[in-house]
């Protein structure tokens, strides 16, 4: 048996300069996809605001010109969405509806396939002009859902980037790079970074391709916060004071989460069926073969509830719901069941948008419905509050993302248990009306859509 040299002083130094060299390389390199990550967030928060302003500008030159001109609106918005449904089609066919059913089916495909379809950057870069023409025009959609569309295609661009370009390899799954981008996009547009959080567990958490960890969680957080130090720390819905029950008002929170469970799971059943579902059988097959006619004859039933209430059925209803949230009236009596027509109209013809906003304002709408029966037994702010989260969970089958998201965007902490309450009991009325969720069942449609072949499910790793 031979010798051994023993080890010297030498010896050991050179072996603990090794050792530390490996471990600050290790440190280095997470360091290193920590800063791409937390930088992507960044252009996703960019995104969402640059999105979110130009939304706004929108909504307000759709109010000069509804109120200068109302009954142009009977030409102008079915030409408008006759308009922004051939484009659609022309230039981006999966940028349509809302963005978040594309985002959940794109988590289960491969990233080539995911990139070049349903989280296409180009097709959500196209998806911002065109949802906020349809806002211009005075079409029941949202913002939101497009911003999520949106936050996922920029997010997996910014990591196949670094890829092809640089070789750089961010050690992700495809499926976790697109649900960070998507979550930091609904967590910027609402300034509301814990609810990102959430729909990224609630909603997106329940592909089983979507695996979490911290570096992709800190991504969704950081695009909320980067949000919020750029556009100032303001809650989406400026509430001048505390919404608060007043007594009695229990049983009527329980039948704002019944109503709305009902009305919301109708909604998400009909926007399921869409305009060829909705129509008699014989007339489906010109449905099939006539869209751009589909999405002029809804634009004039867009047209005719907007006239009929004074406006307050176009664009997400921001103006109505702040409104309510602050104890002020609205002109039209029947400013919920107006919103959620127009909402469904807008929906089907196709064109680009989404459903998020317009659930709120209708909740709130219902809220103001559920109040005219109650009379001085219940408060309307808080039943507008309250009839916003459950309509909402009705629609989505997301209670807990309903709530925080309503929370957080009314700083109503102290109401969150109340939240909790009406939105579980309106996410399951709704069920017992749309039994699958409207977000996966879309999902499922443009799976199927994507992948005409069936091909693999599996997510590479980037």
């Amino acid at each position: 048996m031979k010798n051994r040299r023993p080890v010297t002083w030498r010896d050991q130094a050179s072996i603990t300069v090794r050792r530390k060299g490996r471990q600050v390389l290790r440190v280095s390199r997470k360091t290193f996809r920590y800063a791409l990550v937390l930088c992507g967030a960044a252009g996703v928060a960019l995104l969402s605001l640059a999105f979110a302003r130009l939304a706004e500008m929108a909504l307000e030159w759709n109010a000069r010109w509804t109120q200068a001109a109302p009954w142009a609106a009977l030409f102008v918005i079915p030409a408008a969405m006759a308009g922004l449904r051939w484009l659609t089609m022309k230039v981006a066919p999966l940028a349509r509806g809302s963005g978040i059913p594309q985002v959940i089916a794109a988590t289960s495909l491969p990233a080539p396939l995911a990139a070049s379809g349903l989280v296409s950057l180009m097709q959500a870069l196209w998806k911002i002009p065109l949802t906020a023409l349809a806002l211009l025009a005075g079409a029941s959609v949202g913002r939101e859902g497009p911003s999520v569309q949106v936050g996922a295609a920029a997010m997996l661009g910014w990591g196949r980037w670094w890829q092809e370009r640089f070789g750089v390899r961010l050690r992700f799954r495809t499926s976790e790079l697109i649900a960070a981008g998507a979550a930091g996009g609904l967590a910027a547009a609402f300034n509301t970074p814990l609810a990102g959080v959430v729909f990224a567990i609630e909603e997106l958490g329940r592909s089983a391709e979507v695996r979490w960890n911290r570096l992709a969680l800190s991504g969704v957080l950081a695009s909320g916060f980067i949000a919020l130090a750029i556009a100032g720390d303001n809650p989406y819905f400026h509430v001048a004071a505390k919404a608060g029950f007043a007594q009695g008002s229990w049983g009527w929170t329980l039948a704002s989460g019944i109503l709305n469970g009902a009305l919301g799971g109708l909604f998400a059943t009909m926007l399921l069926r869409g305009a060829r579902g909705l129509a008699p059988a014989r007339w489906r097959d010109w449905i099939d073969g006539h869209p751009i006619r589909v999405a002029a004859i809804a634009g004039v039933v867009v047209a005719v509830l907007g006239l009929l209430t004074g406006g307050a059925t176009y664009g997400t209803g921001y103006a109505q719901t702040a409104a309510l949230l602050n104890g002020q009236p609205i002109e039209s009596a029947w400013f919920g069941i107006a919103k959620w027509l127009a909402s469904v109209v807008s929906y089907v013809c196709g064109i680009p948008g989404g459903i998020f906003t317009p659930s709120l304002a209708i909740g709130a709408g219902i809220g103001d419905h559920i109040v005219q029966l109650a009379g001085p037994n219940a408060d309307g702010r808080t039943l507008a509050l309250v009839s916003m989260a459950a309509f909402l969970a009705a629609a989505t089958q997301a209670p807990i993302t309903a709530s925080v998201v309503v929370m957080e965007m009314t700083r109503s902490q102290d109401l969150t248990f109340h939240l909790l309450m009406a939105t579980l009991v309106a996410s399951w009325v709704s069920r017992q009306f749309c039994p699958r969720p409207f977000y996966h069942a879309m999902a499922l449609r443009f799976y199927q859509d994507a992948t005409p072949s069936a091909g693999s499910r599996r997510g590479s790793q980037m």
